[in-house]
């Protein structure tokens, strides 16, 4: 979702900009790539994010498993959760519907020409076809076939021949059929219907400007506004007449021709292509860089807190084991050898590696021979399926109803087996509940760090809904 947003925002200020500073400009050839190009920068841009941009992302000691809806009716939550293993019901089955649906419509419009090609005389011609349609006076190119309606005149037919070959040579079809792949794979983004727009209307200016070189304006403006003709409303053909366009095609042909100086304006996208980088590289990290300016604000407390703790320490003139313990933990936990230290071994049982830095992660039963993330997104699955199955939902009370919020930590130990269980709720039968479900989960593999056995410590969000 994060990435079809920053797609449509990019498209968005790409469209922006050409409508304030390009559009009304005569350099057709160069608008056309720009309405060619950017669409595909914008999906591109999300994935390059350049490191001397963006601050180093800081690791974390908890894992956040994704939240699991339990009770009441289907959520957004549960909707959207891509490891709830409740089939394909979510948003990228949504998005595989609106896709197949499109492709239909397209396959419909492609017959229609198709039946049209079929009905008419078709006559071949230097470089194109030209397909005489019965009983109309439609007229309008789809790729090198030419479509004229054997009710226009043999003047009219000229003129539009002449209008038409431009868009055969050109190859403007390609452009439409480009964006037509776009509507059906982005069907949900109204901007794709946008730059199609945009570039249909540019086909007929560069198509008015290479026949209106050919003959005197004024004769041109005179075929413009004396004819009327039918036209196919197929959103991937070029049409001699559409009706809309005539007033925006005049005015574009009286226009002077933009002088070259002008073109500076195309400099406008190093701006704004720089800004959407500098996005993309640090859209990722905003997190990270909050708490690192959490982590820079509590610098003194924690020196403080070390001071105290000397205090105590000198005060007290001698600790317990259990105190002696936690302070190697901490010296594991802080020491740049981190496990390779002796101390590990002897607080190994205590000891939880960062996730972030862990070369493997625990493994669940059934989740073995995957690689790490693979097997990250198999543990996160396979712990959600047994959580929803064994939640007993009967346990709250008959006047705990709407959302309720469970928060889980565990840990998965140096024998693979779930200790160090806590659960907060407003309610204690739901806490209650949710530490039994917890306890039940199955024996796993441990994580590993260089080649040792370590505990992992997770975060579980449980939303538990009832229905009054």
């Amino acid at each position: 979702m994060h990435y079809i947003l920053q797609t449509i925002a990019f498209q968005l200020l790409f469209l922006i900009v050409y409508d304030l500073f390009l559009k009304k400009e005569t350099f057709f050839n160069t608008n056309r790539f720009y309405l060619l190009i950017t669409p595909v920068v914008s999906l591109i841009l999300p994935f390059i994010q350049i490191a001397a941009l963006r601050e180093s992302v800081p690791q974390e000691l908890v894992i956040q498993l994704p939240a699991v809806v339990i009770g009441g009716e289907a959520s957004v939550e549960g909707l959207t959760n891509a490891y709830l293993g409740n089939g394909w019901l979510n948003l990228q089955t949504l998005w595989i519907f609106g896709a197949l649906l499109s492709l239909l419509f397209f396959a419909r419009k492609l017959l229609r020409i198709f039946r049209l090609k079929r009905a008419g005389e078709v006559k071949l011609a230097k470089g194109f076809r030209v397909i005489k349609l019965p009983k109309t006076t439609t007229a309008f190119t789809f790729f090198g076939n030419i479509f004229l309606g054997e009710q226009l005149s043999e003047e009219q037919q000229s003129r539009i021949l002449l209008h038409e070959k431009v868009h055969v040579h050109q190859r403007h079809s390609l452009d439409l059929l480009f964006f037509e792949i776009l509507r059906i794979l982005f069907w949900f983004n109204p901007l794709v219907y946008i730059f199609q727009k945009r570039a249909t209307v540019l086909h007929e200016f560069i198509a008015d400007q290479k026949v209106a070189a050919e003959r005197s304006h004024q004769a041109y403006y005179q075929d413009l506004l004396q004819e009327v003709f039918q036209t196919e409303k197929i959103s991937f053909i070029n049409t001699f007449f559409n009706h809309s366009l005539i007033k925006k095609r005049i005015v574009m042909l009286q226009k002077s021709k933009s002088k070259k100086i002008v073109q500076l304006k195309y400099l406008l996208l190093v701006p704004v292509i720089a800004g959407m980088l500098f996005y993309t590289s640090c859209s990722q990290d905003i997190k990270a860089q909050e708490t690192a300016s959490a982590e820079g604000a509590t610098d003194s407390e924690i020196i403080q807190k070390v001071e105290n703790l000397l205090d105590a320490v000198a005060k007290k003139g001698e600790i317990s084991k259990e105190e002696e313990d936690a302070l190697k933990v901490l010296y594991v936990l802080t020491n740049p050898n981190g496990i390779e230290t002796p101390e590990f071994e002897q607080v190994k049982e205590k000891v939880e590696i960062p996730f972030g830095v862990i070369e493997r992660v625990p493994t669940f039963p059934g989740c073995e021979g995957m690689s790490n993330e693979e097997s990250r997104k198999c543990f996160t699955q396979k712990v959600t399926q047994f959580v929803m199955s064994e939640f007993n939902t009967k346990v709250a009370k008959p006047e705990v109803t709407g959302k309720q919020k469970i928060s889980v930590i565990f840990k998965i130990g140096l024998d693979g087996k779930v200790s160090k269980i806590q659960t907060r709720a407003a309610h204690p039968e739901l806490a209650q509940e949710a530490k039994r479900v917890i306890e039940g989960l199955p024996q796993m593999t441990p994580g590993e760090q260089s080649g040792k056995k370590v505990g992992v410590l997770y975060h579980l969000p449980i939303i538990f809904k009832i229905n009054e």
